[in-house]
């Protein structure tokens, strides 16, 4: 598996979001609409075999999850058909609904017989996986949901590039809003994975059907435009540069594996990203409305053809990242101290109009105005690691909004998580997350991330 980019490219390009809300783990972003990096992932195992490794050897029969309220506990039943063919059937109980159903009557082995042949308390999903080559895989999935009478059904081919066919599909929008699209297809081209040089990304998306909310949600918003039936291809090119301050050159401690060997090394570093976005769109979903545009900041060259029902836009962007790790991550204690934090400007056009305000205000000896200043500030995400005991570690993901016109500047988007180091497989761990503003808990497995 290649070595994830999520730090850089989760603000500019929709990585599936982690949520407890489907069996297989994910939800794809709202085209236009990327989410909070702590909970956003690109190339990573599939959720039943996740489920499986952790039932196999790290003693877990059952793994929870929590979303909004309802409490589940997941199983999986293997069937290895040879090498290349691997089969699962995952299966998912509520036990707050199953618990709530107890507490309407009296307590007796008859009312618990009849409260388990609630057909709402399961849901079932079976996923075959069939590997050509390395780096060449076919999924396809099926999940049941026991409690409103519906399925999902998903077709997975994997290399650089990737055909994805989901009916209905998952997404999430940035306010924590989820919808159910009736058809959705993917077609995906990117560029292998690199600390420094030209990469690109090149998504072609089709959507089919009314979008409507997820059962359960309770925010009434309305349905992002992009996912509105429609053809959209959207293509980004970007250059990154990735430069070491100072990285230690002390010796390790000698026979002692690190807990993670992408987490061994204390460095102070720091990388840049620029790039440019297009997108062209066609159907009804080639229409944004106003508070959509103001909602991503963005201003850029846009050009809508509404007798057509097509638009293309375009703009720049860029981002600016700095690492401080202490310690190697070997020791039992105050081995790990990690902060990353990144200043993302998704909108080069409206930094660039902001900056020339600010110059010409400056000239004139005038006072600029906060809208202004706003333009120019960027959007501000920030991480902190620090080794609790061992191979456990405690970590916080999250944004921080600076609004100049109230004066405020809080914490966006927070996802608080503990994970352990697995050190026998060099760099991979299980993580338990919250997502406060989410009210999502959920226990993953991760591999190559830092």
């Amino acid at each position: 598996m290649k070595k994830l980019r999520w730090a850089m490219e989760g603000e500019f390009w929709e990585l599936d979001q982690s949520t407890p809300k489907s069996l297989e783990g994910s939800a794809r972003a709202v085209p236009g609409n990327p989410n909070p990096l702590g909970i956003s992932r690109g190339t990573r195992l599939s959720r039943p075999k996740q489920i499986d490794f952790m039932q196999r050897f790290m003693a877990t029969p059952f793994l929870p999850s929590f979303s909004a309220g309802t409490l589940q506990l997941q199983r999986v039943l293997p069937f290895q058909f040879s090498g290349d063919w691997f089969a699962t059937l995952l299966g998912q109980f509520n036990v707050l609904k199953f618990v709530s159903s107890l507490k309407q009557g009296e307590l007796s082995k008859s009312r618990c017989l009849h409260a388990l042949r609630d057909k709402s308390l399961y849901a079932l999903g079976f996923c075959s996986e069939l590997l050509f080559t390395d780096d060449d895989t076919l999924l396809l999935s099926y999940d049941s949901y026991g409690h409103n009478n519906t399925s999902r059904k998903k077709a997975f081919p994997n290399h650089n590039f990737t055909l994805e066919a989901l009916w209905p599909g998952l997404f999430v929008d940035k306010c924590g809003n989820y919808w159910d699209v009736p058809f959705s297809m993917a077609a995906d081209l990117a560029s292998v994975a690199s600390d420094s040089g030209p990469s690109y990304h090149l998504t072609m998306h089709h959507n089919s059907g009314l979008p409507t909310q997820f059962e359960g949600d309770e925010n009434s918003s309305a349905v992002p435009a992009s996912l509105l039936p429609g053809f959209s291809l959207k293509n980004a090119v970007a250059y990154k540069k990735n430069v070491d301050i100072w990285r230690s050159k002390a010796q390790k401690l000698k026979m002692v594996q690190p807990y993670d060997i992408f987490l061994s090394s204390p460095h102070v570093s720091a990388s840049g990203i620029i790039g440019a976005a297009m997108t062209a769109s066609i159907g009804d979903n080639s229409v944004r409305s106003p508070v959509e545009n103001d909602s991503d900041g963005s201003t850029g060259f846009h050009l809508h053809a509404p007798d057509i029902k097509s638009s293309f836009s375009a703009d720049i962007f860029g981002s600016v990242a700095f690492t401080a790790q202490h310690g190697n991550f070997q020791k039992l204690f105050s081995d790990l101290t990690r902060f990353h934090a990144r200043l993302d400007f998704p909108s080069g056009s409206k930094f660039l109009s902001g900056a020339t305000r600010l110059a010409q205000d400056y000239f004139n000896s005038q006072q600029p105005s906060l809208e202004t200043v706003q333009a120019v500030c960027p959007k501000v995400f920030f991480s902190v690691q620090q080794q609790i005991a061992g191979p456990f570690s405690f970590r916080v993901d999250s944004g921080v909004v600076i609004d100049l016109k109230n004066r405020d500047i809080r914490a966006h988007d927070s996802v608080f998580a503990i994970e352990y180091a697995l050190q026998v497989l060099g760099s991979a761990k299980a993580v338990a997350w919250y997502a406060p503003k989410h009210q999502e808990f959920m226990i993953e497995l991760r591999f190559f991330e830092s």
